[in-house]
């Protein structure tokens, strides 16, 4: 047999073990060199690309600005600005924890030290004796109880902070950036390193980030904290491999960068926030958390404003990587949209049971027009259950009005309007959606009535009462 006969049965039989076993053995130990290695075809990786067509078509209408999928290792596609350095947000946070996570097994930082401690404290009024006693394990799990005021957060986030004391430190979750900005502090302190210098030398570098320099990086202070916010530029394509050191359980091309029981103890639950929802060491925890996308085993991701996400899936051995560019973009969709994009991309992997599609094309039944939405909804009593998983009852007056009464016990009541314009029905209330009127396009099967926003997205059902 000739040698180029025998370089050819080579190739394919690595072909073979890269793409055709099974992810528990030669795929899992698949890492990018300077460049990612992209797939030569999806279907080569057993995707689909119409499916992946799908997904980057509805990524378009949500905003998106990058989107990158990685299984075992391989991009599997990308599409948009994945060399572009936007701003992570609080992406940051799980950046940091990798770095923290690095000094503790340095011997550097250790958990179980107080505030008193290392003698952090804070502008006046400072923090009290109580919230001293928070140590740096309350702090990265948004555990400490301590609610001074803080740098670089939202008035949302600034608006729901519990009251100074109300809490022990410990006993209660609240996503809360003196925590997260503390943490920095604490980690420039112990460790001596500047956290944008480190990140270049122990992370970036290692991984050969292709676009990350230390001045992506930057101190956001102000008066209200000494503790300053440290706000990461980052593209996608940098962040894919960041999310992929954490897949490998912290290791690189056979160098434990991050240590495997730290990457453990990160991503899983250490507080519940919601029906299959936690939170880890500065990473968001899931088990089967979507609405209307089965995803059957534990997943965690980073988070930040404008939907920037870097997901992790371990039973996949994929990572996904959602941008949008808040220098350019002023997209901000809800998060049932990145849910449905997500069902796309699990559709596209040929993942099965992962739930129905959530597009209105899909939906079998009735579609309502106005003739049809009149007659249904006119009079007519709805039940259903919130996002948080609790009760509603909506009644629709003929004259336009509503009231809407839900809570366990029947607690909270809100009014408003309601009508039927152009093939959909609009609600407004009084105090929900901060009285903004939001229409539906309605499907109508039995007595149920399925409602789908704008792009066509499935939002809730609810159930017609008998009249």
């Amino acid at each position: 047999m000739c040698m180029k006969a025998l370089h050819l049965i080579a190739l394919s039989v690595t072909a073979f073990l890269w793409f055709s076993v099974g992810p528990a053995t030669a795929q899992q130990s698949r890492y990018p060199g300077k460049i990612w290695t992209k797939a030569a075809s999806p279907e080569a990786m057993g995707w689909s690309s119409s499916h992946l067509a799908d997904a980057r078509a509805f990524s378009k209408k949500i905003g998106s600005t990058a989107v990158m999928i990685v299984q075992h290792g391989v991009v599997v596609d990308e599409w948009g600005e994945v060399a572009t350095k936007s701003p992570a947000h609080s992406v940051r946070k799980s950046l940091l924890s990798a770095l923290i996570g690095i000094a503790v097994a340095e011997k550097k930082i250790d958990l179980t030290d107080s505030m008193t401690d290392l003698g952090i404290d804070d502008n006046e009024p400072s923090l009290t004796d109580v919230e001293k006693q928070a140590t740096v394990g309350d702090l990265i799990k948004a555990r400490s109880g301590i609610y001074h005021a803080a740098l670089y957060e939202s008035k949302g986030m600034t608006a729901s902070k519990p009251k100074r004391g109300s809490s022990a430190p410990g006993t209660l979750w609240h996503y809360n950036n003196w925590d997260f900005n503390a943490l920095g502090t604490i980690y420039r302190q112990q460790t001596g390193a500047d956290i944008f210098e480190a990140f270049k030398h122990r992370i970036a570098v290692p991984l050969q980030m292709q676009d990350y320099v230390p001045a992506d990086g930057e101190y956001f202070t102000g008066a209200k904290s000494i503790h300053a916010a440290y706000p990461f530029r980052i593209s996608a394509r940098d962040l894919a491999r960041f999310a992929l050191l954490y897949l490998r359980k912290g290791k690189w091309r056979g160098q434990q960068l991050v240590s495997e029981d730290w990457v453990a103890t990160s991503t899983k639950s250490h507080s519940k926030i919601g029906p299959g929802r936690g939170y880890g060491y500065m990473w968001w925890t899931g088990y089967d958390s979507f609405r209307h996308l089965r995803t059957k085993a534990h997943y965690y991701f980073a988070a930040g404003y404008r939907r920037q996400y870097a997901f992790v899936f371990p039973h996949l051995d994929m990572v996904v990587i959602h941008r949008i560019n808040s220098d350019t973009s002023k997209a901000f969709p809800p998060r049932y949209q990145i849910e449905r994009l997500l069902w796309h991309i699990f559709a596209a992997s040929g993942e099965t049971d992962i739930g129905p599609s959530q597009a209105i094309e899909t939906a079998i039944g009735e579609h309502l027009t106005d003739e049809g939405l009149q007659r249904t909804l006119s009079g007519a009593t709805l039940t259903g259950t919130n996002r948080k998983g609790k009760p509603y009852r909506l009644t629709l007056h003929e004259d336009g009005q509503l009231m809407r009464i839900s809570g366990t016990n029947n607690e909270r009541r809100d009014q408003g309007n309601w009508h039927v314009e152009n093939g959909k029905y609009c609600r407004k209330y009084e105090k929900l959606f901060r009285g903004r009127e939001l229409c539906f396009s309605v499907v109508k099967a039995e007595n149920t009535l399925k409602m789908y926003d704008g792009l066509g997205t499935f939002i809730s059902d609810a159930v017609l009462a008998e009249r």
